[in-house]
């Protein structure tokens, strides 16, 4: 998502990740800044309201599988176009096939199933919450175990309140430990694929790999390996409605695939990745209230505390300087 979310791919010219970076794109001069801000406030909704679209396909009779194959065959159709005019060779382009199929693994087909998979047992918000909490956290820690990067105090503090809001959120969970509920099952899934999304953010950052071609590449590789899916995992896309099935084809795919890049990407070219990335502590508020009024999954005390202990986090990381 952003900068602490995960490390930026270096991006194209009026293109960023759902990260930010040191070599990410100057805002444009000019430009009306509300219409970054609007574009920057729309990915924030579409991040926030994956996880309640995610946690409706369960109450659809959908499966993890169902879920990815909709998304990932509707972004295709979308995206294709652009890639037979852009990726050289095809589909992978300047990556390369290696690098491409790893961080396909990382953030394709595998990371769907993973957190589609996790809102069967703990709710949406928990997905917002867990995952975008963690991925600075993960990436700040292996950013400096493995390449030796420093961090203002300002950012270490913010981050040191993530954990304590991730840990204060997820209080209720750890009673599910002790046989209350698989809730805790959801959580371990989220904060894999913090793990995941971290490690894709950083090999990406290290690859220099661009931010559409990686979009394009990890999308249609994943298509390659839905048949596999359909034939390995249980799925019920025939006993579902066309209303469920459409739903997440058209929210999953377009508005995730494609939707939410394309405004981030906006944002970050019109306001600069700095203030571009202060919409991402967004994300779990949306959550939130999407979850609350289309689920009628209204967080516990703890919850709401550990979520805006979260927030709080995030905005002073994404505000601090990268080193001291």
């Amino acid at each position: 998502m952003t900068d602490t979310l995960t490390p930026r791919l270096p991006a194209p010219e009026a293109s960023g990740a759902p990260e930010a970076a040191h070599d990410a794109p100057a805002a444009t001069p000019g430009r009306a800044p509300w219409l970054g801000m609007l574009c920057g406030l729309l990915a924030a909704a579409i991040w926030g309201g994956q996880s309640v679209a995610s946690r409706q396909s369960v109450a659809d009779g959908l499966t993890a599988a169902d879920v990815t194959v909709l998304r990932f065959a509707m972004a295709a159709l979308l995206l294709l176009p652009l890639a037979l005019r852009r990726m050289r060779p095809f589909p992978v382009g300047r990556i390369g096939w290696r690098r491409a199929i790893v961080l396909t693994l990382l953030a394709g087909a595998p990371y769907s199933l993973v957190i589609v998979g996790g809102t069967a047992f703990a709710p949406a918000l928990h997905a917002s919450v867990i995952s975008p909490g963690l991925i600075p956290v993960f990436t700040a820690a292996l950013g400096y175990l493995l390449l030796g990067e420093r961090m203002a105090p300002a950012r270490l503090a913010g981050l040191a309140l993530v954990v304590v809001g991730v840990v204060t959120f997820s209080w209720r969970s750890l009673g599910s430990l002790l046989g209350q509920g698989d809730t805790w099952i959801g959580d371990l899934l989220f904060v894999l694929t913090a793990v995941m999304w971290t490690l894709f953010g950083l090999l990406a950052r290290r690859w220099r790999a661009d931010a559409v071609d990686v979009t394009i590449a990890t999308c249609l590789l994943s298509v390659a390996a839905l048949p596999l899916i359909a034939l390995a995992m249980p799925m019920h896309l025939l006993q579902a409605s066309l209303g469920a099935i459409a739903l997440q084809a058209v929210y999953q795919g377009a508005l995730v695939g494609v939707g939410a890049l394309f405004f981030y990407t906006q944002s970050v070219a019109l306001l600069g990745p700095q203030r571009a990335a202060l919409f991402v502590p967004l994300v779990p508020v949306t959550s939130a209230i999407a979850g609350a009024t289309l689920l009628g999954e209204w967080p516990s005390m703890s919850e709401v505390a550990g979520m805006a202990i979260v927030v709080a986090g995030l905005t002073l990381a994404l505000r601090a300087g990268r080193t001291a």
